[in-house]
C-alpha cells in the first residue's frame, strides 16, 4: 500500500515519546514490511456534533462539515495532519491509516439544521479532510449528508480531489438547478508520476479533469484549486493547469501556497527528501523565501499566500493566467430557499 509518510513523528501533546529500535529485527523482513506497509483501519467516531464554525480571516467560509477524521489520500503536505494528535495519534502514518468515521453525520446534520437559531448560509463539505476519500465508497456518509442538504434546500460547497464526487452527480445536478451547490476540485499537477507520489491514493490528474468536465456539462459550478502550490515543485505547472481546467469547463480557479504547520513539516520534509532527492534542497530554500526565512508562517493574511518577492511573483503569475483564461467568481449560492428538516418522529412543527 502506498503511503505519503514513512514516519511516526512524536505527538506534541505527549510527554513520553517512543522511538523504534529496529536493529535487533533487521533480519525480519516480514515484520519490517508490515511496519512500513500498514493497512487502513476504520474506527467509529462518536462525535456529538458535525458542523464546525471558524472565524479565521483567511478562510472564506464560516461553517464546515467533515464526515471523516484522518485521510487515506495520504498527501504528505496535508495541513490537517496535526489534528490527529488531538486523538492521541500521530501526524504521519496514523493520520493516513487510522480513519475515524462519523456514522451519525447525517443525523447530526439534520439536528443542526433543525435549530431555531440557524440562519442559513453555505456549509462547506471538507473544510479539513476530504469527504470523498476512499472511506466514502463504503460508508456513503457524504452522500447521505447531501440528501439531507437537498431536502432542506441548504446551500453547500464541496472541496475534494477525488473523482468519486461524480457518483453523486444526480443530487449535485438537482441542487445546482436551485443554485445550492459549488464543487471545488483540487488539481496540483498534470504529471501522473508526480501526482502519484504526492497524492498516493486519490484520483489521477486526467480523472479529475474529466470530473471537472462532467460536472460543468451537467450545469454544476466548478472551481479548480491548485492547492497546494509548492515553489520549485509544481508552481511551474500552474499556467498549464489553469488552461486545462478552463478547457474542461471550470468557471473559477484559485491557489493556496504550501503550508507546513507544526508536525506537518517533518512529514513533508521526509517525503520530499525521499521522493525528490535532487530537488529537495532547492524546494526547501524556495519555501523559506516565501515564509520569511522559515518553512512555515502562521500570520493572518500570509498563511495562504506567503510573503516576499517569490510569493508576489507567484501571486501575479496566477492572477495573469486566471484573467487570460477568462475565469471569474462562481455565482453566489442561494440561502433564501432553506426549509427546516421535518422531525424524524413524524411530528409536524407548530411554528
Amino acid at each position: 500500500m502506498k503511503h505519503g509518510s514513512h514516519l511516526d513523528p512524536p505527538n506534541r501533546f505527549e510527554r513520553v515519546h517512543a522511538k523504534a529500535d529496529l536493529e535487533h529485527v533487521e533480519w525480519d523482513v516480514e515484520y519490517l514490511k508490515e511496519r512500513s506497509d500498514r493497512k487502513i483501519q476504520y474506527q467509529a467516531d462518536a462525535s456529538k456534533s458535525i458542523v464546525s464554525e471558524n472565524d479565521s480571516p483567511d478562510v472564506p467560509f464560516r461553517y464546515s462539515l467533515n464526515p471523516y477524521r484522518g485521510c487515506a489520500h495520504a498527501c504528505p503536505y496535508c495541513y490537517a495532519r496535526n489534528t490527529h494528535e488531538y486523538l492521541g495519534l500521530n501526524a504521519g502514518l496514523d493520520f493516513e491509516t487510522r480513519i475515524f468515521v462519523k456514522h451519525g453525520a447525517p443525523r447530526l446534520l439534520r439536528e443542526f439544521l433543525s435549530r431555531k437559531r440557524w440562519e442559513p448560509e453555505p456549509i462547506v463539505f471538507s473544510g479539513v479532510t476530504d469527504c470523498y476519500q476512499p472511506a466514502e465508497r463504503e460508508f456513503r456518509l457524504t452522500r447521505q449528508c447531501l440528501e439531507v442538504a437537498s431536502e432542506c434546500h441548504q446551500p453547500i460547497s464541496i472541496i475534494t480531489k477525488n473523482a468519486l464526487v461524480l457518483r453523486d452527480l444526480d443530487l449535485l445536478k438537482e441542487m445546482a438547478g436551485r443554485q445550492l451547490v459549488h464543487v471545488n476540485l483540487s488539481i496540483t499537477s498534470l504529471d501522473p508520476e508526480l501526482a502519484g507520489v504526492m497524492e498516493p491514493r486519490t484520483s489521477i490528474p486526467a480523472a479529475r479533469l474529466r470530473a471537472v468536465e462532467t460536472l460543468a456539462d451537467a450545469g454544476i459550478p466548478v472551481r479548480v484549486m491548485v492547492a497546494p502550490l509548492i515553489p520549485g515543485l509544481n508552481d511551474h505547472e500552474a499556467a498549464a493547469i489553469l488552461k486545462a481546467a478552463r478547457e474542461a469547463g471550470a468557471g473559477d480557479a484559485r491557489y493556496v501556497l504550501l503550508r507546513l504547520p507544526l508536525t506537518v513539516e517533518p512529514v513533508f520534509r521526509e517525503w520530499l527528501e525521499r521522493t525528490q532527492p535532487l530537488k529537495a534542497e532547492k524546494v526547501q530554500n524556495l519555501i523559506r523565501d516565501t515564509r520569511s526565512g522559515k518553512l512555515n508562517e502562521s500570520n493572518w493574511g500570509q498563511r495562504m499566500v506567503g510573503s516576499g518577492e517569490i510569493a508576489n511573483q507567484i501571486r501575479t503569475m496566477f492572477q495573469v493566467f486566471r484573467q487570460k483564461y477568462g475565469f471569474s467568481d462562481l455565482p453566489k449560492l442561494d440561502t433564501t430557499q432553506f426549509i427546516p428538516p421535518q422531525p424524524t418522529t413524524g411530528q409536524l412543527r407548530l411554528f
